[in-house]
């Protein structure tokens, strides 16, 4: 591994850069051009965003604190210091929301008949509605827990909504502390009032009252004979990151099981919110309670956990939402979809395998704009029922509780073949699904392993082996998303469908290190963490910097995910040293400061934030006039070079690599795009004329039909 250092004034913090991207992720919801149900979906994963982000990153940096961590980050940095810049950053961010969600979110939401009412503001009619309402359906569950000496102060579950009550005995004149938790799962966050007692102009689609208000103002129930004084709302963050052993299969298997028990119930509090009206007492008391410091709390002024305004995409007001978008079959292989033949569409002298259409050349996918079903699931599926595939491979990071993919390899298993599957257990916060898929392609016959030890298996690749004329013949699916057919649809992702031979020969060669004990060092076409990734990607830097210091020029383009490698991060800055022009394109963190002058002048950082999750990887690199093009599943972090298996693929047809190079172009002139200071702030670009977004655009090309397929023009 190379050891460049980058001075820590020219790094940025990688958890600060992470604050910025959700920041971006919150303007969405705050742009007054989303519609208003999308605005509730931004700002849902803005707040789901950060419980992940407090469940992992600041555990993390409190874990290292507690156990007396002195080091430095790499922009110099105590963990102190960065759990109290992220507090710092995090507030305003925090008040933006709540002002939104309070004095634009409501009041427009309630303009088309969508109504969040507070309990105090129901009519008698409606009130009378919610209060039979928690008798019959939530008072049953709930369990008041005091707090005294007799009763120490109980466990809050991760995540959880609760009311902290104040009770004062009237024979005593005893003020006591109880804690009630929010039934979540008994009724949804927003209980839908019934439309026949609300107000009929406008005439409501959905009313709805919050689930805790309901709790906190019938608490009289809970404590008869008692005056309720006071209620206020919290909410704790716990630890759930799991630290597990480099272990064999099934002690994995027993630890992770062990381990998602421990986060259901959540390790240490992290974060401890608060409503802003609560006593300064009674934030004192919970803060003894859950063992949190100051810089741990967080008061909010409005809703707590609003990350369940994502069930208000449900409802049903298209005017509110995005225009629907339906991805289309690529053209090559409309006359390779079986479904044609069953509806008649096609003849069957007309139909064609996918096979036959990957032997006269590649296929590039773009979700969602292709379609995930008639691309790489119908790819699954003709090799799971083909008599002569012999065997399927393929790697599981996350896939879709009811997977048409994992479906396709029972079904295979089933018909004779030989199956593999990857599962990776350790894909975080997807464990126990992944688990459940593990047993459930066990019992049916799949040979299921669960990847390298030491190693996270983050490839996203699957190679079928078919006999053919007596010889046994490969075909690839290799990308940069997983293979989910959820996600498919909403992140943006590139994968590639190929039988050329080469690449067949890496992918059976990686499935042996990855199943076996193979020390494979060398791979002909791919690029494959931890073996040859880091050193590839930067061979390919230097290799700019050569071309740029001989005169020919230097040109790197690269999209990505997050980039916060040191070593990565110091090249480009020595390529841009050397006139090398650099072009990123990176939708989360960043920690490279570009445009500082003398360092790193001639590097551009640029970050969308669209409908849909920015997730491909694309890697080009001008190479003095024969450029070269890359997709896979690995950014530039140190994780994905070092501690992950990883797989980066060259795109050889030059069609394919001209319509690549085509939309990293459609990226870099989006004139929605974030661009990052030299100091390490986004500026959204304000053009005066007509906008062009990249999504918008490669959506209108998709509806029209027409895209470069191997150099070519194809209509639908």
């Amino acid at each position: 591994m190379t050891t460049p250092i980058v001075a820590p004034e020219l790094y940025i913090n990688r958890e600060l850069s992470w604050l910025d991207f959700n920041h971006r992720v919150l303007a969405q919801a705050l742009d007054e051009h989303t519609p208003l149900l999308e605005q509730a979906k931004f700002s849902a994963i803005f707040s789901n965003n950060l419980d992940e982000f407090f469940m992992v990153r600041v555990a993390s940096l409190k874990s290292q604190l507690e156990a007396g961590v002195t080091s430095r980050s790499d922009d110099g940095r105590t963990p102190l210091e960065q759990l109290e810049a992220i507090q710092a950053k995090l507030r305003p961010l925090l008040e933006l929301q709540q002002q939104h969600y309070r004095y634009s979110l409501k009041s427009h939401l309630a303009e088309y008949g969508v109504q969040l009412i507070d309990y105090l503001r129901l009519n008698d009619r409606q009130k009378a509605w919610a209060d039979e309402t928690f008798r019959q359906s939530i008072f049953p569950v709930l369990t008041p827990l005091a707090v005294d000496p007799a009763h120490p102060f109980p466990f809050m579950s991760n995540l959880s909504l609760n009311v902290a009550a104040l009770i004062r005995d009237p024979d005593t004149g005893q003020q006591q502390f109880a804690r009630v938790k929010v039934p979540q799962k008994i009724l949804p966050r927003f209980v839908p009032i019934p439309t026949d007692l609300c107000s009929r102009v406008p005439a409501p689609c959905f009313t709805a009252v919050p689930l805790e208000q309901l709790v906190a103002f019938n608490l009289q129930l809970l404590f008869p004979g008692m005056t309720v004084e006071g209620h206020y709302f919290f909410r704790v963050t716990r630890d759930a990151d799991l630290e597990l052993r480099d272990l064999e299969a099934d002690d994995l298997m027993e630890a992770l099981q062990e381990g998602l028990r421990k986060r259901r119930m959540g390790g240490e509090v992290v974060r401890l919110e608060v409503a802003d009206e609560m006593p300064d007492e009674v934030v004192q008391l919970l803060m003894e309670g859950t063992d949190v410091e100051p810089q741990d709390l967080y008061r909010i002024n409005g809703p707590l956990g609003l990350d369940d305004l994502m069930s208000l995409t449900g409802i049903p007001l298209p005017q509110l939402r995005d225009v629907p978008f339906k991805g289309r079959t690529v053209p090559r292989l409309v006359r390779a979809q079986r479904s044609q033949l069953t509806d008649g569409s096609i003849k069957p002298e007309e139909f064609e395998s996918i096979f036959r259409v990957l032997r006269r050349g590649d296929v590039l996918l773009q979700h969602p704009y292709d379609l995930f079903a008639t691309s790489v699931e119908e790819f699954l599926n003709q090799a799971a029922d083909d008599p002569s595939v012999l065997a399927i491979k393929m790697t599981l990071y996350r896939t879709s509780k009811d997977s048409p993919v994992v479906a396709a390899l029972i079904r295979a298993a089933e018909n004779g073949k030989q199956v593999m599957a990857l599962v990776e257990l350790k894909a975080r916060f997807d464990e126990d699904n992944n688990i459940q898929w593990a047993r459930q392609l066990e019992s049916s016959g799949v040979h299921v392993v669960y990847g390298v030890i030491g190693l996270k298996t983050h490839t996203k690749v699957a190679l079928v082996v078919r006999r053919e004329k007596g010889q046994l013949r490969s075909y690839m699916h290799l990308g940069t998303g997983n293979y989910n057919s959820k996600t498919s649809s909403l992140y943006t992702d590139l994968g590639l469908l190929t039988a050329r031979e080469d690449f067949g020969q890496d992918l059976v060669e990686l499935f042996n290190y990855l199943t076996g004990f193979s020390k494979q060092q060398n791979f002909r076409k791919l690029l494959v963490a931890p073996v040859s990734l880091r050193k590839g990607m930067e061979g390919l830097i230097r290799r700019e910097i050569g071309h740029a210091r001989a005169g020919r020029g230097g040109h790197i383009r690269a999209k990505m995910n997050s980039l916060v490698d040191p070593a990565i991060i110091a090249l480009l800055y020595e390529a841009s040293q050397a006139g090398v022009r650099v072009e990123l394109v990176i939708r989360g963190m960043c920690s490279l400061r570009p445009g500082v002058a003398g360092v790193s002048e001639t590097i551009t950082v640029t970050s969308v934030i669209g409908r849909y999750l920015e997730h491909s990887r694309l890697f080009w690199f001008a190479n003095g006039g024969m450029a070269e093009m890359l997709i896979g599943s690995a950014d530039w972090m140190p994780r994905n070079l070092d501690r992950r298996v990883e797989a980066v693929a060259p795109i050889e047809d030059p069609g394919l690599r001209e319509q690549l190079e085509q939309l990293m172009q459609l990226y870099l002139e989006d004139t929605g795009a974030w661009h990052m200071q030299s100091d390490g702030h986004f500026s959204q670009r304000q053009p005066e004329g007509e906008q062009h977004l990249a999504q918008t655009a490669l959506m209108e090309r998709w509806r029209g039909g027409i895209t470069a397929r191997s150099g070519e023009s194809e209509t639908k």
